[in-house]
């Protein structure tokens, strides 16, 4: 599994993270999707890593601007460890 934490400017609202959202469920095969326009970051997670060429697209259709792309791998954290 994969982290990719999106740096995307223009969100200045609720709605504007929720299209952010919509662009990358609808274009890409993702886990959970969550941003914050406050921090002006999208977190994805993955089950592979996802292609900088197509997020820079899907994200500038949306009216927004992709500033940076981080990537890491992620592992679940379980509630339990024994």
């Amino acid at each position: 599994m994969t982290k990719t934490v999106l740096s995307i400017e223009g969100m200045a609202c609720g709605m504007c993270e929720a299209h952010v959202n919509d662009a990358i469920r609808a274009n890409f095969s993702v886990k959970k999707v969550s941003s914050s326009h406050k921090k002006g970051q999208t977190e994805v997670i993955s089950e592979q890593p996802l292609d900088e060429a197509k997020l820079q697209e899907v994200i500038g259709k949306t009216g927004y601007n992709l500033t940076g792309v981080s990537s890491e791998p992620y592992e679940k954290k379980h509630l339990f460890h024994f």
